[in-house]
């Protein structure tokens, strides 16, 4: 490695770390070429390839979608994003694979994608900058705030020398908690299989055995992964809305805390105007917040805004495109609608929206199942089913276009509160409920299943015991009912915690004095994604970017002209890595 350029390393190559690299090249030349610096070496850390990392690698089943539509994916930022670097465009997925704009992707073809867009980051960096890359395990840094880095990899045994250090690690495996480690324990003692929360793909499936009972606790995009291996990924078949079984598969009793689905992806597009968001939770609100002397609460102060903002969305489009359904003009409505409190907000929707159905309840939407109870286990199977049914035709008829105004008003509060930094995970999980949930074809492939009996619903708020030498599941949505299963699959992703992940260089960073949040999160500066101390200090030359952090931004890729909170991240690092870079290479040519 030079000892005469400046240094770089960047542990983690996946679409962070290629959007990081992207913003790098952007900026570099107002930044840093022609600064008098000797060029840079920038060192990519991951023992998986460039561009598509861990999540997006060939190495996958084709039966795995994105849960995106392949024109709502992009790499590259537009004029809608607001930050200090250079806008540099480029294609959306659906433009650079020549696909329709609304085909379901499989994640080899994204991982393709990513793999050009970072040999293009990589082309457009200035000509003495060099890029590197390290297939290891990146195990912990050292060295003081004031003087080069160690990245000490997997297998090498002298460091990579840093005057930089970012982290994009993505997704990470945690250790179990403590109820995941007396199930697993459980399941050792008495000959059950536990499978504990994991990326799907990596799970060990061949334990699963056909027939037999399989409980599923999570009702999100993993389980609609897990469902797929165990199906089609066994040689099911679909023939129009009718599975045709291999034989091979397991039943699966699937329930969750909601007991259903996350909402089916919107299957039409935007026409007309947007409603003009932020509107009453924009960085004025953020900075007020920010501002209190005894800090905020996210139930007190900041739910009531958002409650308010995507209801302003949701009207907003209701009055203006179907007008017919209202019982006031708009102007009026909004003005009342502005000052009013949560109390004559809803007076104010009741006499204005005839029809309940054209309202919105966010506490319904959260929880469908509250206070519903079904005699039978059969009952509830038939119950669920009209539930998706309708939330299907719901989310393809652009008749209900204000869904898809609340899925808009759903982003912009995101993008404000990744200033708040932590709020608590209850957020994260309602926004994945609403915004990011399955394509619709695979909650219509879930109803085929569930009519062949090879998916079974569980209930809300599913609760799960380990006894009798068997593993047993419950739901207060059925009364009495119960299933038994010597099998127990967690179906969700671990959680972001630094305290428990299983990854050595963020549990070196923790035990070197990284901070985490209440929940687990890392600290890091929100304005350039320095990583924080103990004392609020930001570490000069080690900056975090990703869902491990307390700034995470929503799902993995950025929908175009929706303004991008992670491509503003990615740029904001870039731009502080480079000036420190060039202010190091100018102190040390003198």
């Amino acid at each position: 490695m030079s000892t005469t350029k400046p240094t770089l390393v960047i542990v983690g190559a996946g679409p962070r770390g290629t959007g990081l690299i992207e913003r790098i090249a952007a900026n570099a030349p107002e930044l840093y070429a022609g600064s008098g610096t000797e060029g840079l070496d920038i060192h990519l850390v991951d023992p998986h390839p460039p561009g598509a990392g861990r999540i997006w690698r060939a190495a996958q089943s084709p039966l795995l979608w994105m849960n995106s539509h392949a024109e709502d994916v992009t790499m590259f930022t537009d004029e809608t994003v607001v930050m200090d670097g250079p806008v540099r465009p480029g294609p959306t997925l659906h433009e650079w694979a020549a696909i329709d704009g609304r085909t379901f992707a499989d994640r080899r073809l994204q991982g393709a994608y990513l793999r050009w867009v970072h040999e293009q980051a990589v082309a457009a960096l200035p000509p003495d900058v060099t890029v590197h890359h390290h297939p290891h395990r990146a195990l912990r840094v050292s060295g003081s705030r004031e003087g080069r880095q160690q990245v000490w990899l997997e297998g090498r045994a002298r460091p990579l020398l840093a005057d930089l250090v970012v982290l994009t690690l993505g997704h990470l495996d945690a250790e179990l908690d403590q109820e995941q480690h007396e199930l697993a324990a459980y399941a050792r003692t008495h000959g059950l299989v536990h499978l504990p929360p994991d990326f799907t793909a990596d799970s060990d499936l061949s334990s699963l055995a056909p027939g037999e009972p399989v409980l599923v606790r999570g009702f999100g995009l993993a389980f609609v992964d897990l469902m797929v291996l165990l199906t089609e990924g066994r040689g099911g078949r679909y023939d129009g809305d009718t599975y045709v079984p291999s034989g091979q598969e397991p039943v699966l009793y699937v329930g969750s805390r909601r007991g259903v689905p996350y909402h089916s992806k919107i299957g039409y597009d935007w026409t007309g105007e947007r409603p003009p968001l932020p509107r009453f939770f924009g960085p004025d609100e953020v900075d007020a917040l920010l501002a209190r002397p005894g800090g905020f609460d996210f139930r007190r102060d900041v739910w009531p805004l958002i409650e308010k903002e995507l209801g302003f969305a949701h009207y907003h489009r209701l009055f203006t495109v179907h007008p017919e359904r209202t019982a006031i003009a708009w102007t009026d409505f909004e003005e009342k609608y502005a000052a009013g409190e949560a109390a004559e907000r809803e007076a104010l929707v009741a006499s204005a929206v005839p029809d309940p159905a054209d309202r919105l309840d966010l506490a319904a939407l959260d929880r469908p199942l509250d206070g519903v109870r079904y005699a039978t286990h059969e009952e509830f199977q038939e119950g669920l089913r009209a539930y998706v049914e309708e939330d299907l035709s719901r989310r393809h008829d652009p008749v209900h276009s204000p869904d898809l105004a609340v899925f808009l008003g759903l982003l912009s509060v995101y993008g404000q509160l990744i200033r708040l930094g932590d709020i608590g995970p209850w957020w994260h999980g309602f926004f994945s409920y609403l915004a990011s949930g399955p394509p619709g074809p695979r909650l219509r492939q879930m109803l085929a299943l569930s009519r062949a009996g090879v998916v079974r619903f569980v209930g809300a708020d599913m609760a799960v015991t380990a006894e009798d030498g068997v593993f047993r599941a419950s739901s207060a949505t059925v009364p009495g009912a119960s299933v038994e299963a010597r099998t127990l699959v967690e179906a969700r992703l671990p959680e972001p915690t630094v305290g428990r992940a299983l990854d050595p260089l963020l549990r070196a960073l923790h035990a070197d004095g990284a901070v985490e949040t209440p929940e687990g999160l890392l600290r890091v500066d929100r304005s350039d994604g320095r990583i924080l101390d103990g004392a609020g200090q930001p570490h000069p030359r080690r900056f975090a970017l990703g869902p491990y952090t307390d700034v995470r931004t929503p799902g993995a890729f950025t929908r175009p002209r929706t303004g991008g909170p992670a491509f503003r991240q990615n740029d904001a690092t870039a731009r502080a890595a480079l000036a420190f870079l060039r202010d190091l290479a100018c102190r040390a040519a003198a």
